[in-house]
């Protein structure tokens, strides 16, 4: 039986973001996660945080920081998603994913962490992927645990107050640590 690769990951490419590309990538980030823009996909964050998700600082830094690298993901010349790949030893953290919010569920998502999980493992030997969700993200936790990650139960708090990271809607929010062994 003959398989063709889906359409969704056949036509990315990646590339290392760069300076020039921070507004974009801001752009992207706050409509896949903030706002009535973000309700059209499923990964929003709108009805537990409002304010923003990131800033041109914020990833401007981790464009800049010579132990990350902030992957551009490009269809057709056009950016649809990001994520962010930071280099902790023998492990890499996952971070500032993105995918554009009308584009979510055709498999772009699958396609982009199977791509980072190789780049990390490829460029720095890492050994396994970290990254933390919002404990109460339960839909998207489970997505992530169908690629492999697992719950640890270590949490760390929200930064409450501190705007540049949204306005909580609620008083229960922490982050959890997920964790999966590369091969």
């Amino acid at each position: 039986m003959e398989t063709t690769p889906r359409p969704a990951a056949a036509e990315l490419t990646f590339r290392d973001a760069t300076e020039t590309d921070v507004d974009a990538l801001v752009a992207l980030i706050e409509s896949a996660y903030r706002g009535d823009a973000s309700r059209s996909g499923w990964t929003t964050e709108a009805d537990i945080l409002e304010g923003q998700r990131t800033d041109p600082e914020g990833v401007l830094d981790v464009v800049e920081s010579p132990d990350s690298r902030l992957l551009a993901v490009e269809r057709d010349g056009a950016l649809v998603a990001c994520c962010q790949l930071e280099h902790r030893g023998e492990a890499a953290y996952f971070g500032m994913f993105a995918v554009r919010p009308q584009m979510q569920g055709a498999g772009l998502g699958k396609a982009i962490i199977a791509e980072a999980e190789r780049t990390v493992r490829e460029a720095w030997g890492a050994r396994e992927m970290h990254m933390t969700v919002i404990s109460v993200r339960e839909d998207l936790i489970a997505w992530y645990e169908r690629r492999g990650y697992r719950r640890t139960g270590k949490t760390t708090p929200f930064p409450y107050g501190d705007e540049r990271f949204g306005i909580p809607q609620r008083d229960d929010l922490e982050f959890e640590l997920l964790v999966k062994r590369l091969g």
